[in-house]
């Protein structure tokens, strides 16, 4: 019986039999058995389990995660640590579901300053034009856009939204926006989708100066060079949708950075590649991943310390233990 039971003063066990346990070596975990000697029942010390029932070595299960935030796909994560890559999804999913909820709890009520406001395409299962008209949940296949909240002055990501590129799912963005910050005004900017216009006005309509940038390109001569990369920078427009933003700082220029550093760390949006997600689920657990650890665990160049610890939310840098750490 591999099981933890009520200690006696000395710091021993005490079996379900009333009978003091001495010790009995040390579990495959390097944690210490204890063995009953009257009925022989053995007893592992009281601990907490990181990853729940699942029994993987847990060094190498937070080796994992790692290589996962910084950029490598679940087959080289495989060979490095040598841990199956079924495992290591699901390792995935639930260090993603924790995340997430971690930052729903900790991210709210925040006060900031300039929030700019951007979405990233990538995609699930198949191209947008080879989704079956007849299949079962169009939504969650085919073209899939990350939608992005970030504070310019702390460079913390305050909200993010996985789903297509719509208003329905633009509401649902801004309500995680409203639900993380402040009930106080600050500039909002954004590209010139349209849905953000009635979104930010019905969700942020008491905090909200909204300003919209349109930037210009000038267009390639070369069709295969046009497809990868944006033509030569011709101009910007900034106009005020609502409110009294300041377009002298109105921008989306950081968020547009924080789209590249996203597709740097997270396999799954890297252009060209056959890293990309086969299942929403996945690739939603993988984004709650990288988007708390960008926020809590990655000291920011400019800024010398985590987005968070800037934002006054934590006064450390948090470990990927504490972060996939039940709350």
């Amino acid at each position: 019986m591999v099981a933890a039971n009520s200690a006696d003063l000395s710091g021993g066990m005490i079996c379900s039999c009333g009978a003091a346990c001495g010790r009995f070596g040390r579990h495959r975990n390097g944690l210490q058995r204890f063995r009953c000697a009257t009925c022989k029942r053995t007893y592992t010390e009281a601990h907490e389990r990181l990853f729940g029932s699942m029994t993987v070595d847990e060094d190498k299960a937070l080796l994992a995660i790692q290589l996962l935030v910084e950029g490598n796909s679940l087959r080289s994560s495989e060979r490095i640590t040598g841990i199956d890559r079924n495992t290591i999804m699901r390792l995935l999913v639930l260090a993603g579901e924790r995340c997430e909820r971690l930052m729903n709890e900790r991210v709210q009520n925040v006060r900031v300053e300039h929030l700019e406001l951007d979405e990233a395409w990538a995609y699930v299962g198949c191209h947008q034009r080879r989704v079956r008209f007849d299949a079962e949940r169009p939504d969650l296949i085919g073209d899939q856009y990350t939608f992005i909240a970030l504070e310019e002055r702390t460079k913390m990501v305050m909200a993010w939204h996985l789903g297509k590129r719509n208003r329905f799912n633009t509401d649902q963005f801004v309500a995680k926006i409203r639900h993380a910050t402040a009930a106080q005004l600050f500039d909002v900017s954004t590209d010139a989708f349209a849905p953000y216009e009635g979104a930010i006005d019905a969700g942020l309509f008491d905090r909200a100066n909204h300003s919209q940038i349109v930037k210009l390109f000038s267009h390639s001569m070369d069709p295969g060079r046009e497809r990868y990369s944006p033509g030569s920078f011709v101009s910007v427009a900034k106009d005020v949708i609502t409110g009294m933003p300041d377009l002298d700082r109105a921008s989306t220029s950081h968020v547009e950075r924080k789209n590249g550093s996203l597709r740097q760390w997270c396999k799954r949006l890297t252009r060209l590649t056959y890293a990309y997600s086969k299942k929403w689920e996945h690739l939603h657990a993988a984004l709650a991943l990288h988007f708390a650890y960008y926020n809590f665990c990655r000291v920011h160049r400019s800024l010398r310390v985590t987005p968070a610890m800037e934002a006054g939310i934590t006064d450390h840098v948090l470990t990927i233990r504490e972060l996939v750490r039940v709350q």
